[in-house]
Formats: C-alpha cells, structure tokens, sequence
C-alpha cells in the first residue's frame, strides 16, 4: 500500500494513496498520523491495506485529487533518522575527493551518522541555504521505516521489522563537512532539513524488485531539468537495509517510525551517471585533473524519482529549488 502525510499541523494527516498516484482517501478512524500507524503497525496495517484495495479496485468513496505539493514528509518528524553509506564505492570516492584514506574496515562494518529529524522538508519544498559558497549538493538515497526493533536484532531478523520505504533528499553543505570531520565528532552544520518522497510505499508495492533487502530499481535524478543520473539502488549495495537495521540496533532498540537510509545511490558503472555533484566532481578530478560541475546555486532544482517496470512513479517525486535564508 501506499501512505502520505498532508501538510496538517506538526504531524500532518495521515492519507492512503492509489497505487497510481492520483487519489487520496482520510482515515481518521483508523490513525491520524503516520507516527500513530508505526506505534500501532500490527493493528492499522491490515486496515489501512483494505482502505487501499478497496480504492484501487474503486470502491471507496470521499476520494479527492492527490498532489504531491499538498503533502508533508510521510514522517514529518520521527524519533530518529540514522543514515548510512551503503555504497562503498561512493564513500572512496568522496573521501578521496577531500584528501582522507579509506580503512579497509569501512567494507565489512557500515558507516552510519544521526541525522536531525525534529522537521523534514516536505517534497516539493525549498531547500533553504545560507550562502552559496556552503557548497549546496542533493543526495539520492532510499530509506526504509521500521516498527519496533528489538535491542541486538540481527540481520536475518531485521527484514521482518521493514515496514515502508521512501526515496530521500539528504542535502549536504560539502564546503562545510571538512573543518566538521576534522573534530571528529560528525556531521552537524553541513547537514540541513532531509526531504522525503510523497509516499511511503510496504515492500510489496516493489514486487520483484525488491529482494535480498535491496531495492533493484533505477533511481532517476534531474539537475535543472537534465538527467544527472540513474544509478541502480540495488547492484553495488554493499550492506543491505537489514544489515543497516542490524547495525544501528547493536546497541540500543529502535523505536517504532525509526528512519534508516541507505546512503547516496551509487554504481561502479559509471555510464550510469551520479546521484550526488560530489560524485561527479570526483570522477571529474580523476579524469580530467579538476572538478568542473559546481555545486548548486539559488534558484536551481533538483528531481528525484523511481519507477517501476511500466514506466509509472512509485514513490511519487521530490522536487525542490535551491532558495536562500531570508530571501
């Protein structure tokens, strides 16, 4: 099935969405917000998936036009946002660009930062910058939404605790990471307000694309209109969304509406193009001996989307300007 939230208070109003992305039903009486199904998955979901079989066979009325700028984050705000770097090759890349060696632990034990999630930027929203000489760039990545997820949880049980996912918009301010690493105490600053596809999506939604806890799909990425990128989210995933589960539970349980991410989307075959200007910046260095793509300025956007096999927007798109604080 397929969730959202609309722009309604803190929280938003929970919806259920058709399959094709074009109507919306309220369920007030089943949960008001998307944090209130994750606390209670075991009792909504199989309500919440009669509502949305009813409505794509087209039997349920008070049905309104979806609009992808009407919605908020499906979480507008969650109890925690963990992002990883599922991509190997991408975090060599990156780290290269900026001068830092890679440990060769970085291939057996996943990287993983706490991202801000006190509020998400909703899909069609700006992203709101300072200064451009920040060095303003989009990350293309996938997450996924767990319920409750027991301290210790390994990675042969973590599957069962994945109940949505979403595409994501994870902004970094690049000029900014390094004099924050060089503390070695993470990312803060260089770290904005993340965005979220429309809707969330169960993982059935995917079919055969998804397996082995990856999501085997194109993630199409527009700069200023142009394609940037379409690196597969599935090939070149060195640790799987169960395995990243596993990893931030060592130590702790996760709440129910924790937010894991994959890390940008990236792939060895580099025809594919980048989801990320980093990406390409470094690529560029190597081959040409400089960067030439800048990095985003005021008034430029960004597109992002997957789709499935016939063509059709799964998630719906995030699309956002660059706009600057105060202006």
């Amino acid at each position: 099935m397929k969730l959202a939230s609309l722009k309604h208070g803190r929280d938003g109003m929970l919806v259920v969405v058709s399959r094709d992305l074009t109507r919306f039903v309220a369920v007030p009486h089943i949960a008001p917000t998307m944090q209130h199904v994750m606390d209670d998955w075991a009792h909504c979901a199989a309500r919440l998936a009669r509502i949305y079989d009813m409505m794509n066979e087209g039997h349920v009325a008070g049905e309104k036009p979806f609009h992808a700028s009407d919605c908020a984050s499906p979480l507008p705000r969650a109890h925690q946002w963990a992002d990883g770097s599922a991509y190997v090759t991408h975090v060599e890349l990156v780290r290269k660009a900026r001068g830092a060696e890679m440990p060769p632990s970085f291939w057996t034990d996943p990287l993983m930062y706490q991202g801000g999630s006190d509020r998400f930027v909703g899909p069609t929203e700006d992203i709101v910058v300072g200064d451009e000489s920040w060095g303003i760039d989009f990350e293309g990545e996938v997450a996924v939404i767990t319920d409750d997820v027991p301290y210790g949880t390994d990675a042969s049980h973590a599957e069962h605790h994945i109940k949505l996912l979403m595409l994501v918009n994870d902004v970094s301010l690049r000029n900014l990471i390094p004099a924050e690493l060089a503390k070695n105490f993470g990312f803060f600053q260089s770290k904005p307000a993340t965005a979220f596809s429309p809707v969330a999506v169960t993982p059935d939604e995917l079919g055969e694309a998804w397996h082995g806890g990856k999501v085997h799909l194109p993630l199409h990425v527009y700069l200023n209109g142009e394609q940037f990128g379409a690196p597969n989210a599935g090939e070149d995933m060195t640790f799987s969304f169960p395995q990243l589960v596993a990893h931030a539970a060592k130590t702790r349980e996760l709440g129910p509406g924790t937010i894991i991410g994959s890390g940008t989307v990236s792939n060895t075959d580099r025809s594919r193009g980048s989801a990320c200007i980093a990406e390409r910046r470094t690529l560029e260095q190597i081959e040409q001996g400089a960067p030439k793509t800048p990095f985003m300025k005021f008034g430029d956007t960004v597109r992002i989307d997957m789709l499935d096999l016939d063509g059709k927007s799964i998630f719906g798109t995030i699309e956002q300007k660059v706009r600057q604080h105060g202006g």
